[in-house]
């Protein structure tokens, strides 16, 4: 298998030098270049159009957002994986409409990043998953984060991607809801090479962290009626099937 080409891009020495030390640890992956300024990222970006983008919105000169809008307006196909200390929803919300696909919240377990780095590249290739055209892909995606962005899920908790990958079959094979335990969780389990009893206690965390932010009339608002209240919190199943009925609905 041909190793996944990454940059990384930060403006702390030490940060830079903790990652790709443990990015390049990796068999799978080969590190081709570090940045600690927005404009070295891009032209390092435009040089190796490495299959993965490691970057800080944080960075020396024009900032992580810069080298993404860049890379959307030149049609770049680098996917990029935020690692940065700005948690706030505004930032996940325009990193996420700029393309993102993961947002790490520093501080984080670098050999996490680098599972990542493997599950966004093999996202494509994946078995047991139906595989739409990329536009759609994209526009689903889309969709599903800007629902978890409204309704208080934070992208850098592993719940999240299980979460979005179960509503996605959800979509493509909606019966699959009424097998939860013995095929979505499987599913998942097997696409991100860990097990269905972590899936389910990662969703039902994911769940219980919107629901703790008390982002109640957001939820709501969602669904298009008062569905829960807050003291009362969905079923996994119940979350995923609302979900994916309405981007059902919507399509």
């Amino acid at each position: 298998m041909e190793q996944i080409s990454v940059i990384i891009a930060d403006d702390n020495e030490t940060q830079r030098n903790k990652l790709e030390k443990v990015l390049s640890e990796n068999p799978e992956i080969k590190v081709v270049g570090i940045a600690n300024k927005g404009s070295e990222a891009l032209e390092l970006i435009n040089k190796f159009r490495p299959a993965v983008a490691v970057i800080d919105v944080l960075l020396s000169g024009s900032d992580g957002f810069f080298v993404m809008e860049e890379c959307k307006k030149q049609n770049i196909p680098t996917k990029f994986l935020i690692q940065t200390a700005l948690s706030s929803d505004t930032f996940v919300a325009k990193a996420m409409s700029l393309g993102a696909t993961y947002y790490m919240i520093k501080p984080y377990d670098e050999s996490i990043l680098a599972n990542r780095i493997v599950d966004l590249v093999s996202e494509n290739f994946s078995e047991g998953f139906n595989v739409v055209s990329d536009s759609k892909t994209k526009q689903i995606d889309e969709k599903i984060s800007n629902i978890f962005i409204t309704v208080g899920i934070p992208a850098h908790i592993k719940g999240y991607q299980f979460l979005r990958e179960a509503i996605k079959l959800a979509i493509n094979k909606p019966d699959i809801i009424n097998s939860i335990t013995k095929e979505l969780y499987p599913s998942i389990a097997n696409h991100f090479n860990t097990s269905a009893s972590k899936v389910e206690r990662a969703i039902r965390h994911a769940i219980e962290v919107a629901w703790n932010r008390g982002k109640i009339e957001n939820i709501n608002s969602v669904f298009g009626l008062k569905v829960y209240s807050s003291n009362e919190k969905p079923t996994n199943g119940e979350f995923i099937a609302l979900v994916a009925d309405k981007m059902l609905i919507e399509s």
